[in-house]
């Protein structure tokens, strides 16, 4: 391809040629005779080979396609295909095109199979982890942590690898609770995000990373905007109680050196509580619901998070709009105005009348103050309607995972209702339809819990960020009425 690296796919084997190249870069030959620089931390010796310098092309570098859970290994026909962008440096699996097969049920909302293994297990696996859900007030609920922590996301540093070759952006992460530092490229945070999303996906909204970005990705306004929402996005999951304390999430922010984050990140990979399984983990502190309760919360849910996902995308929509406006043509109409005054005192002042200069002056001044009120209309959108609208950006991430959640309650629910015709014909016992009731239920809690957390962070974060929008739509027009006063303290009453 050009730089000479070698082209490895998942579960290729290749020869090391020449392990010592340096600068993270090992010299490797695949089956086909082809020789190229392959990346040493895209590889991991096969200790049971007796064929010394043979290497596996390791499957974290395929980042999102990292091992399946064995409880969810069953193959799903309904495959989709994932093509990597061979051009996208901040990729953590660009392949150089190759293309590979992704089954759905690692990913939330896959269909009925992952749902029907979790419902009909004889017995669960007893997880180490448990996620208990309690009643309080507002119904289920979350355990929160005594104590909370945020994470800064900060410094961004262009790094480059392959001698030059290959340039990316690091961030500085500090955590408020430890005050240690990490640095992470973008791809780290994909990688959270994919391991986030195959862990709790079923579960729990994990709302997509802000895009990527090739072309101008080191200008300087796109890498304050990407680092603002990395920052919301990490902000969130901070304040996700079951998120925020999970073993990935505090190896991504806590990991002493490389040896640790490698391990780490392994350990992540080969986790098998994932998809729906993660159900197994939980623990709802209150007798089972039935089956009407059930579906109606699940219904519940979904009719309110498609009218919020409707009302989010029309006030984007709405705010794009008055953005433009406000940047272009309501700018220009008020700096017309002013030099169309500033025009007119100008031929004023050649009417050789000698009572006329303070009128003159005056309406100059007006002019200017026109001027003045166009850059004030430009610069205004940045400081209130700009935290609105990312607000609401955050906000239609989260609600663009909730249809991929209720398919797998649904899924859930259908299954339940067919536990009286799996009985008739022997497929399942009047025990597997009660444990099926129970986890089905849990299922419910889970959902509830989740839902009462999103309720919560819904209302404080769009009371502070509508507090804010107004407070500065208020500032932005008194400071107007003041410079309209100031102009209009110019013209005397005759």
């Amino acid at each position: 391809p050009g730089n000479n690296e070698l082209t490895v796919n998942e579960g290729e084997i290749i020869t090391i040629t020449n392990p010592d190249v340096g600068g993270g870069w090992l010299e490797g030959k695949n089956s086909q005779g082809e020789r190229g620089l392959v990346p040493t931390d895209y590889v991991e010796i096969i200790q049971e080979s007796t064929r010394d310098g043979i290497l596996v092309a390791d499957q974290a570098f395929f980042d999102c396609f990292s091992n399946a859970s064995q409880t969810n290994s069953q193959a799903v026909k309904n495959n989709s295909q994932v093509t990597s962008n061979a051009n996208d440096p901040w990729s953590s699996w660009n392949s150089r095109g190759t293309a590979m097969k992704l089954p759905l049920n690692k990913f939330p909302g896959f269909a009925k199979p992952g749902v029907e293994q979790y419902l009909l297990a004889k017995q669960l696996v007893k997880p180490k982890e448990k996620i208990p859900i309690i009643i309080g007030d507002y119904g289920p609920m979350w355990v929160y942590p005594t104590s909370t922590f945020d994470c800064i996301v900060a410094d961004p540093k262009k790094g480059s690898k392959m001698y030059g070759l290959k340039s990316y952006i690091e961030y500085q992460l500090t955590c408020t609770n430890t005050n240690r530092s990490v640095n992470h490229r973008y791809k780290h945070f994909d990688w959270l995000y994919e391991r986030l999303l195959i862990k709790f996906g079923s579960a729990i909204p994990i709302p997509s990373l802000p895009d990527k970005q090739v072309t101008g990705r080191f200008e300087e306004e796109f890498i304050k905007m990407r680092m603002e929402r990395l920052q919301g996005w990490l902000t969130r999951m901070c304040r996700h109680p079951v998120v925020s304390e999970s073993d990935v999430f505090q190896q991504f922010l806590s990991f002493r050196d490389e040896k640790e984050w490698k391990t780490g990140k392994r350990k992540a990979e080969k986790d098998e509580i994932v998809g729906v399984m993660v159900f197994s983990t939980m623990e709802p502190e209150a007798p089972d619901l039935d089956m009407i309760e059930i579906e109606q919360k699940c219904d519940a849910v979904g009719r309110f998070t498609k009218s919020m996902d409707d009302g989010v995308k029309e006030l984007l929509t709405v705010g794009h709009e008055h953005w433009k406006r406000c940047t272009g043509p309501l700018p220009k109409e008020y700096q017309k105005i002013g030099k169309a005054l500033q025009g007119l005192a100008l031929v004023f002042s050649t009417s050789g009348y000698q009572g006329e200069s303070d009128l003159n002056e005056a309406i100059t001044e007006a002019g200017k103050t026109y001027e003045e009120i166009a850059s004030l209309v430009a610069e205004q959108p940045k400081k209130d309607l700009h935290f609105l609208m990312e607000t609401n950006h955050e906000y239609k991430g989260f609600l663009g995972c909730f249809p991929d959640i209720i398919g797998a309650h649904k899924g859930a629910i259908e299954k339940v209702k067919e536990s009286d015709k799996l009985i008739a014909t022997s497929k399942i016992t009047p025990q597997d339809k009660q444990n099926m009731l129970t986890r089905a239920s849990t299922m419910s809690y889970a959902l509830q819990a989740e839902m009462n957390h999103f309720h919560s962070n819904r209302i404080y974060d769009y009371n502070t960020v509508m507090r804010l929008y107004l407070e500065q739509q208020a500032q932005f027009y008194e400071t107007i009425a003041q410079k309209l006063r100031q102009a209009l303290s110019r013209f005397p009453m005759m």
